[in-house]
Parts: C-alpha cells; sequence; structure tokens
C-alpha cells in the first residue's frame, strides 16, 4: 500500500491522482510505503537477479512492468585510483551499463508503467539528453507515443540519436533545459500527456534501487554515497530508499549523501556550503558535463534534506578536472564514462584534497552514463589516430620498435 504525500505540508493524495507537486502549497511529492504491510524479507531479495524489479515491494507498479531488463550494474572496486588517492575502499557503481546507457532507465521502467497504469496515452519529458533516450526506448517498449524537449546545441550527440532512432518526436528549443521543463510542465498539465521528469515521484522510484543494489553488493553500507547533481533527482531518490531499508530494518545505518557539481553549474553546492535554506537557481549554467547543466534542479528540496540529514556534504568539480578524471577512469581503470558521471569520482578527489574524507571510508561513486553517450568530448581530449602506409616497416617505425 501506497500513497503520495507532499514533503512540505505533508498533505496527502491518492495514487491514482494525476500530479506531480502538491496542490496545496506547490512543494514536492513523494511515495510513502506502509512499511508495516510489506512482508520480503532480505532472503527472498537474495534469491532474485538483481535488478530493478528484485525489489518489486518497494515500487509501485502493479501491472506487468515494461522492462528492458535494467539494473543490476556492476560494482567496480577502483584499486588503482583508490591507491593514487590513499583510499583503499573506493568504488563505483557503472550506471552506464543499462540498456541504453545511463541511469534514466531504472526511473523510466517505473515511470512508463506508472503511465500505462493510469491510463495515460502519451508522455513527455524535457532533457539534457539521456532522460530523452531513456523516455524513448521505453515508451516505444510499451507503445506509447513520447515527446522530448531539447535545448537546442546543448545536448551531445549520442543520446539526440538514441532518442530519434527510437521514435520519440524531438524539439529542440532555443533555450536552456530550465526553460524546456517549463514548457513540458505546462504542455502535460493542460493537454493530458503523463510528465516523466523528476519531478514525477514515481519515476524517482526506480532511480532509488541504484542505492539498493549498491548494499547488496558491498555487503553493507557505504560510509558514503557519492553522485552528480544535475535535476537532484538521483540523490534524492537514493536518500529516500536508504531510509526505506532502514524503516523495514534491512539497514542500521545511513551513508554520508555527497552531491557534486560543475563549478559552472553548482547552485545546490553554494546552497550547501553558504548553508542557505534552499537553493538560488542560477539563470546560466555552463559545463562540458551536459548531463548536469542545470541551473534550477526542481529536486533540490529533496537533495537538501538528504545530504543534510546524513551529514554529507557537496562539491563543486571544474570541467578540467572532470575532463581528467574520465581520462583516468578509461585509462587506469578500464571503466568509460560521459563527463557528468566522471564528476563523482573527481569530486571525491577534490574532497580528498581539501581533507573532508576519512581514509579508511568505504566510498561508492554513482557513474551515471556510458561513454559512448558523448563521442564528440571523448574525440576533442583524445589524439587522433596515426594514419600509416600499409607495410610493415611503417608500422614498426611508429611503435619504435
Amino acid at each position: 500500500m501506497y500513497r503520495l504525500s507532499c514533503i512540505h505540508c505533508g498533505a496527502e493524495y491518492a495514487p491514482g491522482e494525476i500530479i506531480y507537486t502538491c496542490p496545496k502549497c506547490g512543494h514536492l511529492l513523494t511515495v510513502e510505503y506502509d512499511l508495516n504491510t510489506i512482508s520480503v524479507t532480505r532472503d527472498e531479495w537474495d534469491r532474485r537477479p538483481l535488478s530493478v524489479w528484485r525489489y518489486r515491494e518497494l515500487l509501485p507498479v502493479t501491472i506487468k512492468p515494461v522492462s528492458l531488463q535494467e539494473g543490476g550494474t556492476p560494482l567496480y572496486h577502483l584499486e588503482r585510483l583508490g591507491e593514487e588517492l590513499g583510499l583503499p575502499h573506493l568504488y563505483a557503481k557503472h550506471e552506464g551499463m543499462n540498456p541504453t546507457g545511463s541511469f534514466k532507465d531504472r526511473g523510466m521502467t517505473v515511470g512508463v508503467s506508472m503511465a500505462l497504469q493510469l491510463g495515460m496515452k502519451s508522455v513527455a519529458c524535457a532533457s539534457t539528453g539521456n532522460t530523452s533516450a531513456s523516455l524513448a526506448a521505453y515508451a516505444a517498449k510499451g507503445g506509447v507515443p513520447a515527446v522530448v524537449l531539447l535545448p537546442a546545441g546543448k545536448v551531445a550527440l549520442g543520446k539526440v540519436a538514441q532518442a530519434l532512432m527510437h521514435g520519440a518526436k524531438v524539439i529542440a528549443i532555443r533555450d536552456n533545459f530550465d526553460r524546456a521543463l517549463e514548457l513540458v510542465r505546462e504542455l502535460c498539465i493542460k493537454h493530458g500527456i503523463y510528465l516523466l521528469n523528476s519531478v514525477n515521484p514515481y519515476r524517482l522510484e526506480g532511480q532509488k534501487t541504484i542505492a539498493f543494489e549498491a548494499v547488496d553488493q558491498l555487503g553493507d553500507v557505504p560510509d558514503r554515497f557519492v553522485l552528480p547533481v544535475g535535476n537532484a533527482g538521483n540523490i534524492s531518490a537514493a536518500y529516500k530508499g536508504l531510509r526505506e531499508l532502514e524503516g523495514l530494518g534491512f539497514i542500521d545505518r545511513l551513508p554520508m549523501m555527497t552531491g557534486i557539481q560543475a563549478a559552472g553549474s553548482q547552485p545546490v553546492v553554494q546552497a550547501v556550503r553558504g548553508s542557505l535554506p534552499e537553493v538560488v537557481p542560477q539563470t546560466n549554467p555552463e559545463t562540458v558535463a551536459t548531463a548536469i547543466r542545470i541551473g534550477a534542479p526542481v529536486n533540490a528540496e529533496k537533495a537538501l534534506t538528504a545530504i543534510r540529514a546524513t551529514g554529507g556534504t557537496a562539491a563543486a568539480v571544474t570541467d578540467e578536472e572532470i575532463l581528467s578524471m574520465q581520462r583516468d577512469l578509461a585509462r587506469k581503470e578500464g571503466i568509460g564514462v560521459e563527463p557528468a558521471s566522471a564528476a563523482s569520482v573527481a569530486g571525491i578527489k577534490k574532497l580528498v584534497e581539501e581533507g573532508a574524507i576519512d581514509r579508511d571510508e568505504r566510498i561508492v561513486c554513482v557513474v551515471t552514463g556510458h561513454l559512448l553517450k558523448d563521442p564528440e568530448t571523448v574525440i576533442k581530449q583524445c589524439p587522433s589516430p596515426i594514419e600509416i602506409e600499409a607495410t610493415e616497416q611503417a608500422l614498426l617505425s611508429v611503435l619504435h620498435l
């Protein structure tokens, strides 16, 4: 059993209502379960394959879900990078190994399933790229039309290609993501289209399973859980899910929730480090990490609660630090991620340099999207292939043998 509840005024709403924020006060909604009615045991979960739907008792979907076999992503021990940073227990959970190459698939399997469960006939989102790719794929699987709004010229080519190939109606606006989100919310509310940005509380339910899996793979609760922050849905979802595990008695403590943003797009960091009661939006966010180029994160209120309630922190990293860590993850650990993904590990390096990390901490960094999501940024960083004549002598000469 579950219900929708306002995180600010506490007003409650039936799960069948098509609302995204509280009609009474305008604040965000969350999905609340009656944990006393959930009878699943840890042994039951452990007997199921590692995936989003392993945890179905803590998800709102009651129909057969629209699934592409999402979740079950690997948790890597970053041995070489950890040794360099003096962190022997540093891990990366690679969400780029999901079906469309990002963590968004966890939210979309639940979100599109809920659209069908609620009788909605079409779905839409605004996106910096990954959300559009994921929505398009899951809408195609579910047999519903999808509309996506993108900021023109600000989305990595790999992500646009996915949205187009999966058949979504892709519309590029001559403005930024925040304006795209305003437009798509108006569209959905006025025309009965189901909104699947992270303001939709059901979508975040799928994303919380990142934290569930990390706990299961590690065999315990990490001391610190680190995520890149754009619209702030992921860090909010992970915190909510961990609190539910605690409420069920499956864990006995919470990790320090730690959010990392790009220096050119850091409203959450400024609120945390400036001890501000709420986020002050940034009007012109800019960073090479397009997935987190968001100046007015819709889930900021939830994210600040997650960070502050767990004694966590937030940090900003420059584009140079992000790209350097992207290269290090690829060349030292064999893990290929898009720039925004590398922000989480780059942020840990920054916090180590600031002396803000206990070196014995067990740290899980979520790396959110695959390397091939943004091939243009990769190519700009790397030397061109060496072109030679097709002879053994020419080959040996470039290899200096």
